[in-house]
């Protein structure tokens, strides 16, 4: 005998309820909230949701800030990202750009020099 119904995961207590589209995008969020992430301390596949924008390791106790559905959200990588460099030092990016800009003004004072001292003579 066939199967009749399909598997609907954790909107299954919706029933019919609410339409299909409504559906699929709680169970996205459900199974974001619900899901075990990597603690950014010890590693390990245990944060957990504690409450809405805080998460905790099972394991380590650490207790953290993040986003309402996931612990890590994009503006919270970017500002990672700017806190590294910042102890890390420059990358070699940022030395180019550096560069880059120290030779632009090192022309601009050569051209000024000599300008002064075309005025001179």
């Amino acid at each position: 005998m066939s199967k009749r119904t399909q598997k609907t995961g954790a909107t299954a207590r919706f029933g019919s309820r609410y339409g299909v589209s409504v559906r699929r995008r709680a169970g996205a969020a459900i199974s974001k909230v619900k899901r075990a992430y990597t603690c950014p301390v010890c590693q390990y596949p245990k944060v957990k949701r504690e409450a809405s924008g805080i998460w905790g390791c099972k394991k380590c106790g650490h207790t953290f800030a993040g986003g309402v559905w996931e612990p890590f959200t994009r503006a919270s990588d970017a500002n990672n990202r700017i806190i590294r460099r910042g102890l890390e030092g420059a990358t070699a990016t940022d030395m180019a750009v550096i560069a880059s800009q120290k030779a632009i003004e090192f022309e601009r004072a050569q051209a000024e020099a000599e300008e002064r001292g075309e005025e001179e003579e």
